[in-house]
């Protein structure tokens, strides 16, 4: 393994590597004194949270960059707005989601059904997908919201999200859409997803660092604080201010990581969307058809929408699959339930798979180095 360079293909966790010029405004931010609106006389450095905002309406054709909040990852962006849409009900309501789900999804809706203030039914999945018409076969008449992936961590599906959003915004149910496998990894125009809340994270296909997330909401009023706190403004009064973005926002924000969202933003322009989706499209085309190559290989994504390949080694745990692949190869892939039970009990017995998954660094010699690898290894288990 010495002489193995390290192939990363967990991106769809973590993306790595960053691009230097995103550790570059990182080390910039932290190198200036901070500039905070209503908190500190600094001058001739970045406002960070304003320019980042106004980048991140620009990206993905948001009409109100304040409306942008920022937060410490996706799951505390989909705890932020659960929980604050059913602190604004008066009583309990019916919710919707799906056997898609991420548990950044699944937990805090479940922990709310078991506290009794909400019903919840839970939608399976055909051909990698839940639609319009499973939606609205399961209303009911207190039917308040919706909570959905935008694109599947395992099966690397995307849900056809437009005509959801539009239904739900007519027909006044709340929609939360998990966008975070496809922000920076798809294109995405939130002009076109009416209502609701759009949630993204830094650190996957945004080549962002951890620790920095948010959402996009277009309806503050559906959306209940969950935090209050200092905002530097209106600090006289007891009361949080109101007005976008502060009403979600307590706190000193996390400068660093919304330095990194503003030059990741710049890279993926620079790069071009368009060109990034098509590129890793093409890598996952690419391993597939060499994974494809050993029958015996259990493939559950034979072609999905992101470049995400879930599978599993007969003869082998998917963990101990992992661990060669890691310590032989220098192969780092992610193994288990990927923080996603309910795909794992339908596709694999809830037993687990290993998961690969690329981003616009990777290259090709890279998928064919670890899908030969990866027959190695199959054929080491069935000796």
């Amino acid at each position: 393994m010495e002489d193995c360079p390290l192939i990363y293909l967990n991106n769809a966790a973590t993306s790595w590597p960053k691009p230097p010029e995103v550790l570059a405004e990182v080390t910039r931010c932290l190198q200036a004194p901070i500039f905070e609106q209503g908190r500190s006389t600094a001058g001739g450095v970045t406002d960070y949270p304003s320019a980042t905002r106004e980048a991140l309406a620009d990206f993905f054709h948001a009409e109100e960059p304040d409306h942008f909040i920022f937060t410490q990852s996706a799951t505390d962006s989909l705890n932020l707005l659960i929980g604050g849409f059913v602190k604004n009900q008066k009583a309990p309501f019916h919710a919707i989601t799906t056997e898609l789900e991420h548990n950044s999804i699944l937990r805090p809706l479940s922990s709310l059904a078991g506290e009794g203030h909400l019903t919840l039914s839970v939608l399976p999945f055909h051909d990698d997908r839940v639609t319009l018409p499973a939606i609205k076969k399961a209303l009911q008449p207190d039917t308040r919201l919706v909570v959905m992936t935008h694109g599947s961590n395992v099966l690397g599906s995307l849900q056809h999200i437009r005509p959801i959003a539009e239904y739900c915004a007519e027909n006044d149910i709340f929609l939360i859409i998990d966008g975070a496998q496809t922000a920076g990894q798809i294109p995405i125009n939130l002009t076109e997803l009416p209502g609701g809340a759009f949630v993204f994270t830094g650190h996957k296909a945004l080549f962002g660092i951890p620790g920095i997330g948010g959402f996009y909401l277009t309806e503050p009023a559906a959306i209940a604080p969950t935090r209050t706190g200092g905002t530097g403004t209106d600090s006289r009064s007891l009361a949080h201010p109101g007005e976008m973005p502060q009403k979600y926002e307590a706190g000193t924000p996390n400068y660093p990581g919304i330095a990194s969202l503003l030059a990741c933003i710049r890279f993926i322009e620079r790069q071009g969307q368009d060109a990034i989706t098509s590129k890793c499209r093409g890598l996952t085309a690419l391993f597939i058809r060499e994974l494809g190559r050993d029958r015996a290989i259990t493939l559950y994504t034979p072609a999905p929408d992101l470049p995400v390949v879930s599978f599993n080694i007969p003869g082998l745990e998917n963990d101990e699959a992992g661990y060669i692949l890691a310590k032989a190869y220098n192969i780092i892939t992610r193994t288990g339930l990927h923080c996603a039970p309910l795909i794992h009990e339908r596709i694999d017995g809830g037993k687990g798979c290993i998961r690969v998954s690329f981003s616009h660094l990777n290259t090709p010699e890279e998928c064919c180095q670890a899908a030969t690898a990866i027959h190695e290894v199959a054929e080491s288990a069935d000796r």
